[in-house]
């Protein structure tokens, strides 16, 4: 994997991704749809926005849009953790959420990776 977020000065950063880091586009429509830089302004900010309400909803569908992308990748890596790697559900759950006794966790996000995938 060569996506690389470096911090370049201060409060800056560049990010830099090969063309086969992102053979369906994701990265590069989050980029060029301004999902990631409303996910990442939504984490900064404080509860008391300065803006108008349809910047502010904007920001939120953003944010929706890439989390729930997120959340489809995370679900389709347990599925490799699984059927890859051999892992089992608690071997997972504790690399993957930080506890060994959220399997039946692990099991649902494998079970949505599976549906994503088709299989």
């Amino acid at each position: 994997m060569t996506v690389r977020v470096t911090k370049t000065a201060g409060h800056a950063a560049e990010i830099t991704w090969a063309v086969e880091d992102d053979p369906r586009g994701y990265l590069n429509a989050a980029v060029d749809g301004d999902q990631l830089e409303s996910a990442l302004a939504a984490l900064g900010t404080t509860e008391d926005l300065a803006t108008d309400g349809e910047s502010l909803a904007v920001m939120v569908r953003h944010t929706t849009e890439l989390a729930r992308l997120l959340e489809r990748r995370a679900a389709v890596l347990v599925v490799q953790l699984r059927a890859e790697h051999g892992m089992s559900w608690p071997q997972i759950a504790s690399r993957v959420l930080g506890d060994p006794d959220k399997h039946s966790s692990v099991r649902r996000m494998y079970d949505s990776g599976r549906r994503h995938l088709g299989t």
